[in-house]
This record gives structure tokens, C-alpha cells and sequence, in this order.
């Protein structure tokens, strides 16, 4: 499995950023969606995806393990609502995702199971937060920042490293997200083409930046 992981973490072709600030948790991530990272099927692909009003995902990998994936975290988590007459935390949503990829990985199977997620959400009480899951099935709260193994990776937390502080403000977690991505963008062949940013706050999620990169060719003097 480590040798696997080794051999798609730079060929995932996506990037994917998540932020924890004072206040809430910030969520971006770009709009290529690529076959081996080199040719580009779509240019509007949404990578981060709403499970319900509370929680929302973030995936890298094979792009139908993570579709799939998601569509199973969604029903699961609305029957454990309906059974126990509450709402999943955050963390009950992210192990329940851990299951699933630990169990999926180690079935026998011709074509390997690749998707790791990162799972942002809000819960009753208020409270944030943002949790990392890995392809093999471990799973990790992030306290600060994280960008799974998306092909991105390396330039957004290199970046990070240098600019994250402990006290963002939402408004600038916003902003060092966006610049994450245009970095990453910049440098990983297999990202780019838009941005996406979500915040989360006990006030709920919102999906606060959409853009959108156009192609402009200028005679060059």
C-alpha cells in the first residue's frame, strides 16, 4: 500500500487546501479534473461537494472511488440520523469515511481503491472543524492546515509552512487559500482552471469564492 500511495500521490491530479482559522475552517480547491495528469477531461469539475447542510468533502485520487465514496457517507450518514434521532458529528462522519477506506483497500480486488478525502463540517453545538483521511484508512483532525494527498501537495504546504498563522481571521484564511491554489496551479501540471473556497462557521457553510481562469493570448513584444 505505502509503495501505491507513493506512485499516485503525484499523479492524483488535483489540488486541495483546508485552512483552520480563529473562527471556522476555510476549504478550496481547483477545477481540472485530468486522466494520469496530463490530459484534461474537464475544466468545471466542483471538488469539494456538499453532503448535507453541515458537512461538506474534499477528494483526491480516482475520481469515481471518490464519487462513490461520497454517495455512501451520505446515505450512511442520514440513516444514523434517522436511527438515533440526531445529527453525526464531524468526527462520527470522518471515521465512518476512515471505515469505508480501510475496508474498501484491503478487499481483493483487479483495480485498487484510491480516494482520499478531507471533511469539513459544523456541529450542533457549534463548534468547527477539519478532519484528513488517507486512502489506506487513518484519519487525522487537523489543527492547523492540510492539503490530503492532492498532486498540488508540495507547493501548497510549502507555502503554508511560510504564511499560516494560528490567528486567521476567516477573511484571510480565505485569501491564503486562494493563493494556495494559484500557487499549486502554477507549478502541478494537473491543477488549475478555477478555484473554489467554502467557509464554515457556526453560522453554517457557505460557498464564498467561485473563479474561474480564462484563456488570453497577447502578441508578444
Amino acid at each position: 500500500m505505502d509503495e501505491n500511495l507513493k506512485k499516485n500521490i503525484l499523479s492524483s491530479g488535483t489540488s486541495l487546501v483546508g485552512i483552520i482559522c480563529k473562527d471556522g475552517v476555510v476549504m478550496a480547491g481547483d477545477r481540472k479534473a485530468t486522466v494520469g495528469g496530463s490530459i484534461v477531461m474537464n475544466k468545471n469539475t466542483d471538488k469539494i461537494i456538499s453532503i448535507n447542510e453541515y458537512l461538506i468533502t474534499s477528494g483526491t485520487g480516482v475520481a469515481s472511488d471518490i464519487d462513490m465514496l461520497q454517495r455512501i457517507v451520505k446515505a450512511q450518514l442520514r440513516m444514523k440520523e434517522l436511527k438515533e434521532r440526531k445529527r453525526p458529528t464531524v468526527k462520527e462522519a470522518a471515521n465512518l469515511i476512515a471505515a469505508i477506506n480501510y475496508r474498501n483497500i484491503r478487499q481483493p480486488t483487479m483495480i485498487q481503491f484510491i480516494a482520499g478525502l478531507m471533511v469539513g463540517g459544523v456541529n450542533e453545538d457549534g463548534s468547527t472543524e477539519l478532519y484528513s483521511i488517507e486512502p489506506a484508512g487513518s484519519v487525522m483532525k487537523v489543527e492547523d492546515f492540510d492539503a490530503n494527498f492532492s498532486s498540488g501537495m508540495p507547493y501548497i504546504l510549502g507555502l503554508l509552512e511560510k504564511s499560516y498563522r494560528k490567528d486567521l481571521t476567516m477573511e484571510e484564511g480565505v485569501e491564503l487559500a486562494t493563493e494556495a491554489i494559484r500557487a499549486s496551479s502554477e507549478r502541478d501540471t494537473a491543477s488549475g482552471c478555477g478555484i473554489d473556497v467554502f467557509t464554515i462557521t457556526k453560522e453554517g457553510i457557505k460557498h464564498v469564492s467561485k473563479q474561474r481562469v480564462e484563456s488570453v493570448y497577447r502578441e508578444r513584444k
